[in-house]
């Protein structure tokens, strides 16, 4: 069996950039959605993207922004995947996704088994789905809990991970229940809004790797 993958995401400190990877996630994530507490500028993003080391996936965090400026963000950062975390349809993710060189990920709030189908209109748009809770006032990042339930015997159609209030004491149970090949956190590994704690992105690792 393959090794599940690790995505901390809403990175914005250097520190914290090489603590997740010295943990031993897979991809970190930075997140150019300004009304977040992990809302960080394009040249925040930029610099921290030279301190992810070439083991690491670079994830470009976008919520709903305009084809061109989608694309100078992305040229500016040079990340290794692009995550859509925002209202964008199949279409504009394809569109956009057909003039990059780079995966292209799409985060979808789930709630029920219906809403569960309708993510299934992204399988030949994106190259992975991303389960999220359902959004609340801000997209992603606010520590609710996916139903995994929802997914447990899920008949995939197309790569996908897990999102949705994980932390190092539930991932072990999210991971058995559902079977995840990636599993991310954001919240989960904060001490407050926004401030990533380096001890609780190590245990979270540790807890991934140990299940």
């Amino acid at each position: 069996m393959s090794r599940t993958q690790i995505k901390i995401c809403g990175l914005k400190t250097r520190e914290a950039v090489e603590a997740a990877a010295a943990a031993g996630a897979t991809h970190i994530g930075l997140n150019l959605y300004a009304p977040s507490p992990r809302g960080i500028s394009v040249e925040d993003a930029a610099k921290l993207r030279q301190a992810v080391p070439e083991s690491v996936k670079a994830v470009l965090l976008l919520v709903d922004l305009e084809p061109d400026e989608a694309r100078r963000a992305i040229a500016a950062v040079k990340p290794d995947i692009v995550q859509f975390h925002g209202s964008e349809s199949p279409e504009q993710c394809a569109s956009l996704g057909s003039t990059l060189d780079i995966p292209v990920w799409k985060a979808v709030g789930v709630k029920d088994e219906s809403s569960l189908e309708q993510a299934q209109r992204y399988v030949s748009a994106v190259d992975m789905i991303l389960y999220d809770a359902p959004p609340g006032k801000l997209p992603g990042g606010q520590g609710i809990k996916l139903d995994w339930s929802l997914l447990a015997g899920y008949s995939h159609r197309a790569p996908w991970g897990l999102a949705g209030g994980l932390n190092a004491s539930n991932v072990c149970d999210a991971i058995r229940q559902t079977g995840a090949p990636l599993v991310d956190t954001s919240s989960g590994v904060e001490s407050a809004p926004g401030v990533k704690d380096i001890d609780k992105i190590a245990a979270f690792c540790q807890a991934v790797r140990q299940c």
